[in-house]
């Protein structure tokens, strides 16, 4: 018999992935233009967005495994998310008062230490309190709360940008608190979690990561997860300079145009689990990834000066938000149902460490590719990446799953 899900516990969880999405949304967009006070390079720029990715590469994935086997009175994941939130709106805080180099690099780098101890753990509370049958929902519903923060990030952050620079970071900031508390007070593990007590089992680390990458369809998701993500983070990291240097349009103007990627999303969020549970989650992904490909190419061939250029442009990025919903929706509830029982946070971590390896390797490549063939490039080294996601997740096959997005026996 298919349980219920309760949506009022997921909108509260939903407030985790709000924090995360504005804080990265705010970091992507804001960070390069701080960083480009002081470097002109674009490969080291973009070396530098990536230092806090090789701090998550090793701590997500071990914060993931601890988070399943500790046992507090808070539970398993919860120690985690009282330690990493505060910190990390702390150090967002700080981020825009620094007046060095070295010090916005050290303040950029505690930020995403504190995001990796906690965003591990908050992402395994969705799978740790819903059931198999209700995960593409229930992400819906989380991602829709996330869209909302990239949406703020955007909308607002970009017009705050233009009064102070401080500003969406501030914001940023006081939102990542504030969703602190929602969780602590209305996320109580011993209660919520389903068969808290069964999760817990003896293994170390390194067993846990072997696991999880033994199976050749789990691998072959995470190879697609890092090639979309590669694709899709180079994009986000360089727009607002490849708008302003390439486009030539205003830092105001390129975020906002960010924010149809968001607000789009934020509207198909909830239609694209629906889809992922009615049509299964892998066919649901794949029709993205392809959408993706589509889109960033048209954004490809407009040229600078082209009439109607940022509406055109606008009208592809709505396109790539109902695609990228398609994709992220389902694409952690997949990897979720391939996890045995008493390793979702370990699961999880290993999610994160491949989306981390992606955004080591994307912000330098393409920021090498600019720097020697030009800021034309960035669309197309985009639809390249979601070119070989779509060969990779055309390659998972697990019969535990993707009838009507159900585990099957």
């Amino acid at each position: 018999m298919e349980r219920k899900l309760d949506y009022k516990k997921t909108f509260i969880l939903g407030f985790g992935f709000f924090a995360i999405s504005i804080t990265w949304s705010v970091y992507n967009a804001f960070m390069p233009l701080l960083l480009g006070k002081f470097l002109t390079s674009s490969v080291l720029i973009g070396f530098i967005m990536t230092i806090d990715n090789y701090l998550a590469l090793f701590i997500q994935p071990t914060v993931g495994f601890y988070s399943d086997k500790i046992n507090t009175k808070f539970g398993r994941r919860m120690p985690f998310i009282m330690v990493g939130m505060p910190l990390a709106a702390l150090f967002m805080f700080l981020i825009p008062n620094t007046n060095s180099m070295w010090a916005l690099i050290f303040a950029l780098v505690f930020m995403n230490l504190s995001m990796s101890i906690y965003r591990s753990p908050v992402i395994a509370l969705m799978p740790d309190i819903t059931p198999t049958e209700n995960r593409s929902k229930s992400n819906s519903i989380i991602n829709f709360m996330g869209g909302i923060g990239s949406l703020i990030a955007y909308f607002i952050g970009g017009k705050l940008y233009d009064i102070n620079e401080d500003y969406p970071f501030l914001l940023s900031a006081f939102l990542i608190l504030f969703s602190f508390i929602v969780l602590f007070v209305k996320i109580k593990e011993h209660r919520d979690v389903i068969n808290y007590e069964k999760a817990e089992e003896k293994r170390n680390l390194l067993q846990g990561l072997k696991i999880a990458l033994s199976d050749k369809n789990t691998t072959f998701l995470l190879f697609a997860i890092c090639s979309w993500f590669i694709g899709y983070n180079g994009v986000e990291t360089f727009f607002t300079r490849y708008s302003e240097n390439y486009l030539g349009i205003a830092i105001s103007d390129a975020t906002m145009t960010l924010s149809f990627i968001s607000l789009s999303f934020l509207i198909f969020a909830i239609p694209a689990g629906l889809l992922g549970t009615k049509f299964g989650k892998k066919n649901t992904i794949r029709v993205g990834v392809a959408l993706v490909i589509v889109m960033m190419l048209g954004v490809f061939f407009l040229k600078p000066g082209t009439d109607n250029m940022l509406l055109y442009i606008r009208i592809l990025f709505l396109g790539i938000g109902f695609a990228w919903a398609s994709i992220n929706i389902n694409s952690y509830p997949l990897v979720a149902d391939m996890s045995p029982l008493g390793r979702l946070g370990t699961y999880t971590g290993v999610y994160y460490l491949f989306s981390s390896i992606a955004n080591i390797v994307s912000p330098p490549l393409l920021g090498f590719f600019i720097d020697n063939v030009g800021y034309n490039i960035v669309f197309l080294y985009g639809a390249f990446w979601f070119t070989v996601a779509f060969l990779f997740i055309s390659l998972v096959y697990d019969k535990r799953v993707e009838q009507n997005g159900k585990i099957k026996a």
